[in-house]
């Protein structure tokens, strides 16, 4: 990335990567961070919340927010996450818009978000995947435009240069040390998230979250206990699986990401619980991280049963 002059001032922004469901957002933060932060799938809509990653170079800051893909809701979780989505758009200095360089070009960022009015700050279109497109095809990439692989590294320092020359000078909001501002519990739960979706087929996935109920950072190994949850009793026996192994498979994918980010042993203790309709109930999903809004109004929420699997270090 291209800095300013030493005797420049810093420099910090805001930049929000938005676009459509599965067109790379999480793969481009994971390989300008360094650090595999955000969840990625192959499937479709695996980011539900905003994932923060912060690159600091010089005297330019960038914090990169890896948004929930666009879609239309199908049911509330749905429309919380586009919520979600929406308010980092207000709040950006910098819009990337990501869609792949196979299907360029891309539609205006204003038709995937109609019922707001896009801030007054620069946009740029940058065309994921470019790896998949033959050389041939990167010609036909619109001017004014980045073609980028978040596998290859393609792309990538031209576009953070122009990143880097947009970002408007004012002081870091994040220590430079910093990769992420979120904390340790919100990534257990996206590892075990990224793990189902890697583990279970067909809807179990989008049935899937997780919950962490105790973490003990000073023991050692650290100790996590974390409740993963379904919507259906079903469900809970596709999750544990035949002697407990889709379960110790899941955690043990978990493990190994929270042990690359934290650098210390971890010890994952995992139980499966059952919470009915959870992706439709309005004082779950507040519960877990997703604000309500404005015009919602609270359903109560049924307990539900658990079963316990330990998985050891």
């Amino acid at each position: 990335m291209t800095t300013p002059d030493s005797g420049s001032p810093q420099r910090c922004a805001d930049v929000a990567l938005v676009g459509a469901p599965n067109v790379g957002k999480s793969s481009l933060l994971n390989a300008i961070i360094g650090e595999h932060l955000a969840l990625v799938s192959s499937k479709a809509q695996a980011t539900r919340m905003p994932v923060v990653g912060v690159r600091t170079e010089g005297l330019v800051q960038l914090v990169f927010h890896d948004t929930p893909g666009l879609l239309d809701p199908g049911y509330l979780l749905q429309k919380r996450m586009r919520s979600a989505a929406l308010a980092e758009l207000r709040r950006a200095d910098i819009i990337v818009h990501l869609h792949p360089l196979a299907e360029a070009p891309a539609p205006p960022l204003a038709s995937l978000v109609p019922e707001i009015a896009l801030p007054a700050v620069p946009l740029l279109v940058a065309y994921t995947k470019s790896d998949l497109v033959p050389p041939a095809g990167h010609r036909d990439s619109p001017p004014q435009s980045f073609a980028i692989s978040a596998t290859t590294g393609t792309g990538l320092p031209a576009l953070l240069a122009e990143l880097a020359r947009l970002a408007p000078v004012r002081p870091f909001e994040v220590d430079p040390d910093e990769l992420g501002t979120q904390p340790m519990r919100f990534f257990v739960v996206e590892f075990l998230r990224e793990a189902a979706f890697e583990q279970l087929a067909d809807e179990v996935p989008y049935s899937f979250t997780a919950e962490v109920e105790e973490y003990r950072e000073q023991a050692d190994p650290v100790y996590i206990r974390a409740v993963l949850y379904v919507e259906r009793e079903s469900q809970k026996g596709i999750l544990i699986g035949q002697g407990g192994r889709t379960l110790k498979a899941i955690g043990s994918h978990a493990r190994a990401r929270i042990e690359a980010l934290l650098g210390s042993r971890v010890y994952l203790d995992c139980w499966v619980k059952v919470q009915p309709k959870w992706r439709r109930d309005p004082v779950m999903l507040t519960r877990w991280g997703f604000p309500a809004a404005a015009d919602e109004s609270a359903q109560p929420s049924r307990a539900g049963s658990a079963r316990r699997r330990q998985e050891s270090p």
